[in-house]
C-alpha cells in the first residue's frame, strides 16, 4: 500500500510515518504550505519554515520520500474567507474543521494521488473501522481516540464516506505519552516539539488584530445585563417553563451550571449515557413552534432613558442615562464581530468582583451584552436547533427522519466532555435538547453527537 503520511513538522504525524513504515508500506511524506501572510499572527513569518525543516529531517531519518506543496490559495479561498464571512456575520467558525474537510482530505489528497498515493495518513488520535451494509456495501465508521485527553475526532465531523475510505489513522489506538515515547526511541527530531496552537496553518494570532485584515473596527456600546433582567424577561420565562413541563415531576428546571476553579463548568460527562433530565415522550411531541422558541438564543433590547442634570459651581445642564435596574451601558467596544460568547479576555472592564463574559451581541445595532459571574443566566442555554441545510451524516445509514427522536452523547466544541442529550428530528433541523443546560453555545460552531464513541453525524448551529 502507498500511503501519503502529512507530515506537518509535529510529533503526532512524525510517529503515524514511522509507524507506516514499520509495517511495510510504501511511504512518502509531504508537508502543505498554507499560510504566507505574518498580519496578526504572534510568531511571526518563519514558524512555517521551521516546521518544514523539522519535517524534512524527520523524513531523512526514517528514511521516505520528502515532497512540498503548497495550498495557500486553495486554503485562502475555501477556509479563511469563509472564516473572515462568519465573524463578519456575528458567527464564530472552526476553520479547523473545514481545513480537515476542504484542504487535508480534498485539496490535499488531490496532490497525494499525482504521486501514487491510494491512502493519505495523518496523525489525528481518532479510530476508524470498516464495515459492512445492509447491502454488503462497505461503510466507514470513526471513533474518538483512545487517549481522552487527545480525542480530535470532533475535527473530522464533516468528512464524507469517500473521504474516510482513502484516510489512515496510525495513532488513534495510542495516548500522547506513548506517542513521544516511540519519537524518543526512534530518535526523532520532533520528539519534544510543542504542539502547535492557534488556527490551522496560521498558527497563534490576535484574533482581533488578524480579522482587522479584512473586518473594519466599529465603535458601540457594551452593555452589562443584570440578574434582575431575566425577572421580567418574556422568552427567559418560556423557557424555564418549558422545560418545566418536561420533566417528569414539573419541578424547577436547572437553567445555569455551578462553577470551581478546580472543574470549570460542572457538567454531566455523559459517560454512560444516563437518565435523560427530561422526558423523551413529552420532548418528542413538542410542536414545532415550542422548539423553534425554546432553541432560540436570548434576544436583549434595553432601551435607556435619559434625564438631564446639574453640575458644578456653574450648574451647567448635562444628560446621563437613568438608572435602570436591567442593566447598564459600561463600556466601548470596537466591532462585536470580534468577539464570541464566553469570551472574558479582552473586553478591557474593570470594577467587578467576578470575571465579566460576552453573553450576547446585536450585530445591526452593533452592542455587546456582557454578564458578571460564571454561573450568570445570560451564558447558559439547553436546546440549540442544528439547521437541516447544514447537518451531515458521517453514517447515513442512522440519518434520522423528520419525527424521530434519539437519545445521543453530544459536545459544542473540541475538548468539551460529552453531555447527555435528546435528540428531535423535524423538517426544519435537528434539535437537541441537553440533560443539562450548556455554556457558552457560540451561533457558527459544530455540535457534533455520538453513538457510544462512534461519531454519527454534526450540524452547525
Amino acid at each position: 500500500m502507498r500511503i501519503c503520511v502529512g507530515l506537518s513538522g509535529g510529533v503526532d504525524s512524525s510517529v503515524a510515518a514511522l509507524l507506516l513504515k514499520r509495517q511495510g508500506h510504501d511511504v512518502f511524506a509531504m508537508f502543505m504550505q498554507n499560510w504566507h501572510d505574518a498580519d496578526g499572527t504572534l510568531h511571526g513569518s518563519c514558524e512555517w519554515e521551521e516546521d518544514r525543516f523539522v519535517a524534512e529531517m524527520v523524513a531523512r531519518k526514517i528514511g521516505i520520500p520528502f515532497y512540498f506543496v503548497d495550498l495557500s490559495k486553495e486554503y485562502r479561498r475555501r477556509v479563511v474567507d469563509y472564516m473572515f464571512d462568519e465573524y463578519a456575520q456575528g458567527r464564530t467558525p472552526n476553520p479547523d474543521v473545514l481545513c480537515n474537510r476542504e484542504i487535508k482530505f480534498d485539496a490535499f489528497w488531490e496532490v497525494a494521488k499525482k504521486y501514487g498515493a491510494d491512502m493519505v495518513a495523518t496523525g489525528h488520535y481518532c479510530r476508524k473501522e470498516c464495515t459492512a451494509g445492509p447491502g454488503g456495501e462497505k461503510i466507514y465508521r470513526i471513533f474518538e481516540g483512545a487517549d481522552p485527553n487527545k480525542d480530535q475526532s470532533y475535527f473530522l465531523c464533516r468528512l464524507s464516506q469517500e473521504q474516510l475510505a482513502a484516510a489512515v489513522f496510525p495513532i488513534g489506538d495510542l495516548s500522547k505519552p506513548q506517542v513521544r515515547d516511540i519519537a524518543r526511541e526512534a530518535g526523532l527530531p520532533s520528539a519534544d516539539k510543542k504542539d502547535s496552537q492557534g488556527i490551522c496553518f496560521v498558527g497563534k494570532v490576535d484574533l482581533p488584530t488578524f480579522l482587522k485584515q479584512k473586518l473594519a473596527p466599529r465603535e458601540g456600546d457594551v452593555v452589562e445585563i443584570y440578574d434582575a433582567y431575566y425577572d421580567s424577561d418574556a422568552h427567559y420565562a418560556f423557557v424555564r417553563d418549558t422545560l418545566s413541563s418536561l420533566r417528569e415531576d414539573h419541578g424547577e428546571p436547572r437553567m445555569t451550571m455551578p462553577f470551581s476553579p478546580e472543574t470549570k463548568v460542572l457538567t454531566s460527562d455523559g459517560e454512560p449515557l444516563g437518565e435523560p433530565a427530561y422526558s423523551v415522550e413529552k420532548a418528542a411531541a413538542l410542536p414545532d413552534e415550542v422548539l423553534f422558541r425554546l432553541a432560540l438564543p436570548e434576544h436583549y433590547d434595553i432601551r435607556f432613558e435619559t434625564e438631564t442634570y446639574r453640575s458644578g459651581k456653574r450648574h451647567v445642564k448635562k444628560t446621563r442615562y437613568k438608572d435602570d435596574p436591567r442593566g447598564k451601558i459600561i463600556g466601548r467596544h470596537d466591532g462585536v464581530q470580534f468577539y464570541t460568547v464566553g469570551q472574558r479576555k479582552g473586553l478591557n472592564i474593570g470594577g467587578h468582583d467576578e470575571p465579566v463574559f460576552v453573553i450576547g451581541a446585536d450585530t445591526e445595532k452593533n452592542i455587546l451584552y456582557v454578564g458578571e459571574g460564571h454561573s450568570h443566566k445570560g451564558l447558559y442555554r439547553s436546546c440549540i436547533l442544528l439547521p437541516a441545510k447544514d447537518l451531515h451524516w458521517i453514517r447515513e445509514d442512522l440519518r434520522m427522519k423528520p419525527g424521530e427522536t434519539c437519545r445521543r452523547r453530544v459536545r459544542i466544541r473540541y475538548r468539551q466532555p460529552l453531555q447527555g442529550a435528546t435528540l428531535i428530528m423535524r423538517e426544519a433541523g435537528l434539535f437537541i435538547l441537553f440533560d443539562a443546560p450548556q455554556r457558552a453555545v457560540s451561533s457558527g460552531q459544530f455540535a457534533v453527537w455520538y453513538d457510544g464513541d462512534e461519531m454519527i453525524g454534526s450540524g452547525v448551529i
